[in-house]
């Protein structure tokens, strides 16, 4: 594998967790409306958070690309989105 093939590869493997860092605070702000955490810092809290989960998914279960584990990267990035707006406070 060329160094180029590596980073394509490595790239390609962030990506889903990257598209989700990019999209979850629209999402969380068209539901949830304005407030909470600053727009950028929740953007790097689901990059972070996502290619965690990524990582555990690969980690666990021996291979990329399962459908459990983007399962787990939406549930656990809409729950930090949740977490970040204070969702518990709004009625």
């Amino acid at each position: 594998m060329t160094v180029w093939q590596l980073i394509l590869h490595l790239f390609n493997f962030v990506l889903p967790a990257l598209a989700m860092a990019l999209l979850m605070p629209w999402a969380g702000r068209w539901v949830m409306g304005v407030g909470g955490t600053p727009f950028k810092r929740r953007m790097l809290v689901h990059a972070v958070v996502g290619v965690l989960v990524l990582v555990a998914g690969l980690v666990l279960q021996g291979n990329d690309g399962k459908m459990s584990t983007y399962m787990a990267l939406v549930l656990v990035t809409a729950t930090a989105e949740w977490w970040m707006l204070r969702g518990w406070t709004r009625s």
